[in-house]
Formats: structure tokens, C-alpha cells, sequence
């Protein structure tokens, strides 16, 4: 762009929006001029890219005005094309409006377009229109946003990780996954804790790996990666990657709904963890609630409790194996005899559920359950350089007679709602094994466990139960993409980059 166009441009952001990039040229002279009498020209270089050429979204007051609010969230490049600035971002900008696609919707605003530009900008005292950092200047408008009342100001660093991330987590209200370099994902103690993933669903990693050399043998060995790039699904122990490479990732044919299928293919455990949002589902609950149904009066639940770490792993290995040996009938005719079948019956009645628990997250729960001298090795905090799991078996019995002759009582109160909701509704007796690793031990004594609870009239037991402690504390994966929205006129939130 010609130098007396830039300066057109130049004078036009200056007056009307304070903008002013060109403080470097002046401390350029004053250096020149300290050094000699000369003074290099031009002053102000002539861009050595048309701006325009790399404008694509471009929103006009009345596009603007007929688009946002109605098709969910919308970022907005406000952009001057005199501005080099502007210029050094187009590359993130593309790469930005690329990872967005499916997800939101980018716009880009130029200077020139000013009713809608001052209306995109902040205000002095003195109502002039201002940048705060100059533009580029990004801003956002959260579904069914459809003012400035509501639009969300963006601060932070312009890389392209920073912007998205802010984009997906703050205004969209979407899980951040985080991403590990390949020397993080190799690392021993990396996948000894990876059974803990705190505020996500499945025990997952989403990695976006880099071109591998051809010396990666590790990598290769580890993760079963062939090539890059590759999103790779690492669950349980002992479970072999699930790796998507190649033509599945290639552009054009791998969007935001695709990815989304393959999270729900995927973002469960093979063992299921016992956590708030699972114990329903694997019936190991002491509300009284069993998968096989509410006519079910006897059930069960293996417990695997300990910290994170290379031992409980290996033990969660072993159970995994156990569970898929009942699932898939892998018993011999060697195999089957009294001692093992009442498993392989209650599992396939839902009566059996396989799972482990994080004996640190849930250190209430676990001291419930392990109540011995080495409690300490398995719950709470790590004290010691060796970790215990330990395994456990949970018989739970509902009280049909109780709930026979359950008169319903009118609720006076709130606090009568909520102790009706914190009743017990099931006994629970639990034992503990002591037995080695071997699966068809571990089957042999759960059967045991399931004959006995079955056939033997046991006592009764009910008492309080320390509830599941929800691990997603993080709020940025409780709140929805409304809690951004402000109900102050022209608000402007910063956010830092991560």
C-alpha cells in the first residue's frame, strides 16, 4: 500500500478512535538524529501486503445487525488496514476462524465501517471512542447476545491457543482439554497419575502429536502412533490405545461434529470410576438404587480404592481383566464349577458391578470402606513413598419391609424434603479381600461373597454414608455460556491467556 494512503489511514484512526502505532517511528528518529544529521526515508514504510487481500467475513452495519444474536456466538476482529499490526495478525486470524468453524462464527470490522466500529469500541469519560490496546481488538458476543450490553471484551495474548481457548472455555462454556507435548506424554510419572483426570468424564488424553522422527520408537511403541497427526485415546491400564490417524484426520473430512462422535465413542472408561456422576449408573449406591431395578432387592459392588499411582493401576489391570472375563464368557469347562458361576450369573443380572475409586479425591468415602490400621496407605493424602489398594466388595440389601410400610408424611418444612432424600435406603456390609492378584482368585471370592449374600439371612445394617465429592470444582466446567453475560451497560471483562 502506497505511503500516502497509509498516512490517510493513519491520521483517520488517530482522530477518530486514538490510535497511534506510529510512536516507533519517532523514537527511529530521535535515534538517527542522536547518531548523525541524516534522517532515513520515508518515515513511514509502505505495507508490504494489501490487508484487503486477506479479509474474508466481512461485516457491514446492516449484515450486523441482521446476523448477531441469531446464530449463536460470534467473534469480531475490529481491524484497521493501515495497521501493521493488523497485518502481522492475519495468519492467526485464519488459523482462529478455522479452529472455530462448527463451533462459532468469526466476523472481521474495518475502521471505515464507523457507525458500527464506534459502536464495537469502549468510551473515555469524555464518550470519544478508544482501543485500549489498539487493534487489533477482538470482541465477543455470547449466544443470544444481541448488544453491547452483553458483549464480552478480549484482552489477552493474540497467539492462537490463547484466543481459542478463551473463546471455547469462556464464552462457549466448553471443557478445556489440555494439551502435553510428547516428552510430558513419555514420562513414567505422566502415566502413572493419568487414572486421575480431573473435571472430565472419560480417562482420556487428547493429543495433538507433532511429526514424530524416525528414531520415535518410544512413541511409537507407547502410544501405537504411526504418524502425525494423530488423536490419541489412552484409558485404562493394560487397555490398548485408541488411535485416529490419517485420512480420518485429514481436511475437509474431520469437523466439529466428527470429533464430537468420536468423544462419545470414547469417553468412557472400560472400568468405570466411582465418582458423583457414575454411582447411579453402576448401581453402587447407598440410596438404594440398583441397576438390574427397584424389585432387585440384593446387589453388589467391587470396589477398587487407592491413591494414583503405578500400583493401582496394575491392580486396576487385574480387575479389568476379571470383568471381561465374566463379560465374555472366557470361563472353561475346566472353570465352571459353584465357585465361580454366582459372579458370572449377577453380572450378566445386573445385580455385579466392576469399578475403582480414587481413595485421594474421595478420601471420606474410602476410610468409610477401609476401616483397618492401613487405611492410611489407601485414603487421603500421600504419606509414604508405597501406595495399597485395596479391594473391597460392597453387599447392598434393600429393606422391603420398610418401604412396604413407608407412610408418607406430609412435609411441613424444607428440611423435611431434604431428610427424606438423605434416608438410606439400602444396608450395606462390606469385606474386604485379602487374597493374591490372580483373576480366577479374585472371581472365585466375589462368588463366594454373592452365594453367601444371597442364601445367608445377614443383619440388617443401615448408617450414614459420606456422599461422592463432585471432582469438577473447576467452574469453568459447571458454569453455562450465559454467566459470562453481564447486565451493566458496556461491559468489558478481561481475560488472560493461559
Amino acid at each position: 500500500m502506497p505511503s500516502s494512503c497509509l498516512q490517510i489511514l493513519h491520521g483517520r484512526d488517530y482522530d477518530m478512535f486514538g490510535i497511534d502505532e506510529q510512536l516507533s517511528v519517532l523514537e527511529r528518529i530521535k535515534e538517527q538524529h542522536a547518531e548523525s544529521s541524516k534522517v532515513s526515508l520515508p518515515l513511514l514504510e509502505a505495507s508490504s501486503s494489501d490487508l484487503a487481500d486477506h479479509v474474508f467475513n466481512e461485516l457491514t452495519t446492516k449484515e450486523f445487525q441482521s446476523t448477531i444474536g441469531c446464530s449463536g456466538a460470534w467473534l469480531i476482529q475490529l481491524y484497521s488496514s493501515g495497521s501493521k499490526r493488523c497485518a502481522q495478525f492475519v495468519n492467526n486470524w485464519k488459523r482462529i476462524a478455522s479452529l472455530l468453524d462448527g463451533v462459532g462464527s468469526t466476523g472481521m470490522v474495518e475502521l471505515g465501517e464507523v457507525q458500527l466500529a464506534t459502536y464495537l469500541t469502549e468510551r473515555k469519560p469524555s464518550r470519544q471512542p478508544f482501543f485500549r490496546q489498539g487493534v487489533p481488538s477482538l470482541v465477543s458476543f455470547p449466544p443470544g447476545c444481541r448488544s453491547s450490553d452483553c458483549l464480552v471484551r478480549y484482552h489477552g495474548d493474540l497467539s492462537v491457543d490463547a484466543v481459542t481457548d478463551w473463546f471455547g472455555t469462556g464464552i462457549l462454556g466448553l471443557p478445556r482439554i489440555l494439551y502435553y507435548s510428547k516428552e510430558i506424554l513419555l514420562g513414567q510419572q505422566f502415566i502413572a497419575k493419568s487414572g486421575h483426570h480431573k473435571g472430565a468424564l472419560l480417562n482420556a488424553l487428547y493429543a495433538s502429536l507433532y511429526p514424530l522422527s524416525v528414531d520415535s520408537v518410544s512413541c511409537e511403541q507407547q502410544f501405537e502412533v504411526e504418524s502425525a497427526p494423530a488423536i490419541v485415546f489412552m484409558k485404562d491400564p493394560g487397555v490398548k490405545p485408541v488411535v485416529l490417524h490419517g485420512l480420518i484426520l485429514s481436511v475437509g473430512t474431520f469437523n466439529s461434529s466428527s470429533f464430537s462422535d468420536v468423544m462419545e465413542r470414547n469417553k468412557q472408561q472400560d472400568l468405570l470410576q466411582l465418582r458423583s456422576l457414575t454411582s447411579l449408573e453402576l448401581g453402587c449406591d447407598s440410596q438404594g438404587y440398583s441397576r438390574a431395578g427397584n424389585e432387585t432387592t440384593t446387589w453388589y459392588c467391587v470396589i477398587l480404592a487407592g491413591r494414583p499411582s503405578p500400583e493401582l493401576n496394575k491392580m486396576r489391570e487385574t480387575m479389568l481383566r476379571a470383568q471381561n472375563i465374566l463379560n465374555e464368557g472366557e470361563l472353561t469347562a475346566n472353570d465352571i464349577d459353584t465357585t465361580l458361576l454366582p459372579a458370572a450369573v449377577a453380572l450378566k443380572e445386573k445385580r455385579l458391578a466392576f469399578t475403582w475409586l480414587d481413595g485421594e479425591a474421595q478420601k471420606k468415602l474410602c476410610f468409610f470402606y477401609i476401616n483397618s490400621e492401613t487405611s492410611y496407605k489407601t485414603c487421603g493424602p500421600r504419606r509414604d513413598i508405597s501406595d495399597l489398594p485395596q479391594l473391597i466388595i460392597v453387599r447392598y440389601k434393600r429393606n422391603t419391609t420398610q418401604e412396604g410400610s413407608k407412610v408418607e408424611k406430609k412435609r411441613t418444612t424444607i428440611w423435611d424434603t431434604f431428610q427424606e432424600d438423605n434416608e438410606n435406603l439400602a444396608s450395606q456390609l462390606v469385606a474386604r479381600y485379602n487374597g493374591s492378584v490372580d483373576n480366577l482368585e479374585i472371581i472365585k471370592w466375589v462368588s463366594q461373597i454373592i452365594e453367601d449374600g444371597d442364601s445367608r439371612d445377614l443383619p440388617f445394617f443401615i448408617t450414614k454414608t459420606p456422599e461422592l465429592i463432585p471432582e469438577d470444582t473447576d467452574p469453568i466446567w459447571s458454569r453455562g455460556a450465559q454467566s459470562v453475560l453481564s447486565t451493566t451497560k458496556g461491559i468489558n471483562k478481561g481475560f488472560k491467556a493461559v
